[in-house]
């Protein structure tokens, strides 16, 4: 049993969202504690005397929170009615909910039309030099597969090297297995635990290249 428990606590968990967008748009704490406690409350009643018990703030600070989010267009206040047709008033979370659905599409739209220079970019967290557009661009007149040059990319980030000509390797070995699409290469890592193999032994601190 956790401490929590023991008090008679309620448990409030903040998402990662909140988290996110609580930088995102500079909430201060009481905002931040407003949105949360209305992720984990199934009611959404807008009881300002319990929002000042439970999140121990004075009511003037609840109500300043209330307008912002109203303002940033995070939170609806809505009229909702019981079975007895009496009426409350309620918080909704779906503007917010609405932009994070929005945002999460405009990221997967986003990477649908990066490029292979694009994804090296992110993945490798700088901007690529001259010379590695010209490794790349080597790499796809060569007819390797673009799967192929991702998957050796993924291969060098999770060995922690941000090396082209790492990668390079990686790549010739994969091609001297006769791979041609990264199901081939899963199958050889399953067959031979070919991250062991002399591949890896490469002495890429010693690259100089930038």
């Amino acid at each position: 049993m956790n401490n929590s428990s023991c008090l008679g606590e309620k448990m409030f968990v903040l998402s990662d969202h909140l988290i996110k967008y609580s930088s995102k748009y500079e909430l201060n704490i009481t905002e931040l504690l407003f949105l949360t406690y209305y992720e984990n409350d199934d009611t959404k009643e807008f009881d300002v005397t319990k929002l000042c018990e439970v999140l121990h703030v004075k009511e003037t600070q609840i109500y300043e929170a209330f307008n912002h989010l109203l303002t940033l267009k995070l939170i609806n206040l809505e009229t909702r009615k019981d079975s007895n047709n009496r009426q409350s008033e309620v918080i909704s979370l779906k503007p917010l909910y609405k932009e994070i659905n929005e945002e999460k599409v405009n990221e997967e739209k986003n990477k649908s039309n990066e490029t292979i220079y694009d994804i090296f970019q992110r993945e490798l967290g700088r901007a690529l030099s001259n010379i590695e557009y010209e490794i790349i661009t080597g790499w796809l007149d060569k007819d390797y597969p673009e799967e192929l040059i991702k998957g050796a990319l993924k291969e060098a980030v999770y060995n922690g090297v941000n090396s082209l000509r790492y990668i390079d390797r990686i790549l010739f070995e994969w091609e001297k297995k006769g791979y041609k699409k990264l199901e081939d290469v899963e199958k050889g890592l399953k067959k031979n635990d070919d991250r062991d193999l002399d591949l890896f032994d490469y002495d890429w601190l010693s690259d100089n290249e930038k």
